[in-house]
């Protein structure tokens, strides 16, 4: 319950006068040190159902299986409600349980973990489960095409009552038109925003910034993954023109993107499979905010990034990226801004005719 994504519906939700409470897992020390603790006051109810631990499956599974077995806390926040929007496969197990025969069920699924993409028995009764509860469920949400194209249909056999509804920024864009960001002279800034979960990422922007000789600098910001990063902040220090300002808050938004020249928009993490296919927020907040995402022409990101001709796209980081972006002239840069400036509306930010309609569709009053 301490997720962007959670926060994002939250607020829709809210905006659209709907009554909502929320409830969930969470994966830090206290929900009430996070930045939806001023937003969970002023909801009719939260339940916390306790802590799990990323890359830690076992833990979790047990954490749902006592809820299973002991489903008072998530019965009493789900009680009276008309909707139970599920984010996960977790939380559609408990939302599952607990459900009544008049409340409509909505499975939220923004990432495909790779263990449901497996050949081993765990992954097999896993993609049954899920099935199983998919057959039992009113509306799927995913946030790129390729989770309902390549999984959800082709895998699970689900194709109808699938709605789209990408990581879009919610407020309006300023008028304010593009500026030069730097001089030619300067360094050239990489951000690196978000979850941080990629060894591999990490890796290759460290050698990026050593290797460039003071022309590149790497500013991160976000949660690092424990399993991954046992000492982030520390691996982070090691290197010279690489600064980690820790976690932020969605206000904290404009000033991370418009202080760096380019985005990166690369998962190594679940290649060839979940990284493939999603749309991250990252590319949506950078392009909302001027910064030039840096992304792979093979995935779902660096396809989305073409059709619109924007963005540094490569077809491999490791070999192309040092040249491709150190060779980069000011007016070739200035153009990529523009490329940004003049995009779409729609394409970066929910009008509230898109907030209205996904609320509607949650709520069952449009056909999915």
């Amino acid at each position: 319950m301490d997720d962007t994504a959670v926060h994002r519906r939250v607020d829709l939700l809210l905006g659209e006068g709907l009554a909502v409470a929320l409830g969930g897992f969470r994966r830090r020390a206290s929900v009430m040190d996070t930045d939806i603790a001023h937003r969970v006051l002023d909801l009719r109810r939260t339940v916390d159902l306790g802590r799990t631990m990323d890359a830690r499956l076992m833990q979790r599974a047990a954490a749902v299986a006592r809820h299973l077995l002991d489903p008072a806390a998530v019965r009493e926040l789900c009680y009276g409600a008309s909707v139970i929007v599920a984010r996960n496969l977790e939380m559609l197990v408990l939302a599952w349980r607990v459900r009544r025969r008049e409340q409509r069920l909505v499975y939220e699924c923004l990432d495909i973990h790779r263990l449901m993409l497996g050949g081993g028995w765990k992954s097999r009764m896993l993609r049954w489960l899920e099935r199983w509860l998919l057959a039992r469920t009113d509306l799927v949400i995913v946030s790129s095409p390729a989770f309902a194209d390549r999984y959800f249909s082709k895998r699970q056999r689900r194709s109808e009552g699938v709605i789209l509804v990408e990581n879009k920024v919610s407020r309006s864009r300023s008028s304010v038109p593009p500026s030069p960001r730097s001089s030619s002279d300067a360094p050239i800034v990489i951000g690196w925003f978000g979850m941080l979960r990629c060894r591999r990422t990490f890796t290759h922007l460290a050698q990026l910034a050593q290797r460039a000789r003071g022309r590149v600098e790497v500013v991160i910001a976000g949660i690092a993954s424990p399993a991954e990063f046992p000492d982030f902040e520390a691996e982070v220090s090691k290197i010279p023109r690489m600064r980690y300002l820790g976690a932020y808050r969605p206000e904290d938004l404009a000033d991370l993107y418009t202080g760096v020249d380019f985005v990166w928009a690369i998962d190594y993490f679940e290649e060839g499979m979940n990284s493939e296919w999603l749309l991250p927020n990252r590319l949506y907040e950078g392009l909302a905010h001027g910064a030039i995402p840096i992304a792979l022409k093979s995935v779902e990101t660096g396809r989305w990034l073409a059709r619109r001709d924007v963005g540094l796209l490569l077809d491999d980081a490791d070999s192309e990226l040092p040249d491709r972006l150190l060779g980069l002239t000011a007016d070739e840069r200035w153009r990529m801004q523009l490329a940004i400036a003049a995009l779409p509306d729609g394409a970066l930010h929910q009008a509230l005719s898109e907030r209205r309609a996904i609320a509607e569709a949650i709520l069952g009053r449009v056909r999915a």
